[in-house]
C-alpha cells in the first residue's frame, strides 16, 4: 500500500470516530481537481515550515482543503476560473501564513470560538498522526521516497480536509448494498 493511501486510511478511521466524516467519502471532482497546482504553491510553503513546525505544515493543507470545499459549496461560479495556486495564495496573503488556520476557520467557514477550537484540535491530531506516521516510516530523509511520501501526506491531508468540510455542510455518502 502507498504512504498516502495508508494516511488516507489512517486518518478517514480516525475522524470517522470523531463523528466528522461517513464511512464513504464524499466526492468533490472539481476540488480534487485543484491539487496539482495546490501543492505547487503550497510545497514551499510547507517545505521551509517543517523544520521547526512539522505538524503545522501538515495540517495547514487540512484548512485548505476545507476552504475549498466551502467555496465549492457556496459559489462556484465566482472560483472555478481561479487556479488553485490562485486561490491558496489568497488565502495565504490575506493575513499571512501563521494565521491561516484562523482565516479559514473564522472568515472562511465562518465558525465560532468553541466550534473553531474544536475543529483546529482535531486537524492538529491529524497532523500530528501524519508527522508520527512519517517519522516511523523507515524512510530515510532527504531522500526522493522521503519527498514522495511527504508530498502523498500532504494530497491525503487536503482530501481529508475537504471531506471534513463538506460532511459539516451536510453532505452525506450513503454505502450501497
Amino acid at each position: 500500500m502507498k504512504f498516502e493511501e495508508q494516511i488516507k486510511k489512517d486518518l478517514h478511521q480516525y475522524l470517522v470516530r470523531e463523528g466528522r466524516v461517513d464511512e464513504k467519502l464524499p466526492e468533490c471532482p472539481d476540488v480534487e481537481a485543484l491539487w496539482p497546482s495546490v501543492e505547487e504553491a503550497y510545497l514551499p510553503d510547507a517545505v521551509r515550515e517543517f523544520a521547526e513546525y512539522p505538524v503545522v505544515s501538515l495540517g495547514w493543507i487540512m484548512f485548505v482543503g476545507m476552504a475549498f470545499a466551502k467555496y465549492w459549496d457556496t459559489d462556484w461560479e465566482k472560483y472555478a476560473d481561479k487556479s488553485g495556486e490562485t486561490l491558496y495564495k489568497d488565502l495565504r496573503d490575506s493575513k499571512g501564513y501563521d494565521n491561516l488556520d484562523d482565516v479559514v476557520l473564522y472568515e472562511v467557514l465562518g465558525l465560532d470560538k468553541e466550534e473553531g477550537e474544536k475543529v483546529s484540535a482535531i486537524v492538529g491530531e491529524c497532523a500530528a498522526r501524519t508527522f508520527s506516521a512519517i517519522q516511523h516510516s523507515g524512510i530515510e530523509a532527504g531522500t526522493k521516497e522521503a519527498v514522495e511520501a511527504y508530498r502523498g501526506a500532504l494530497h491525503a491531508l487536503y482530501i481529508m480536509g475537504m471531506a471534513m468540510e463538506l460532511n459539516a455542510l451536510g453532505y452525506h455518502m450513503q454505502m450501497l448494498g
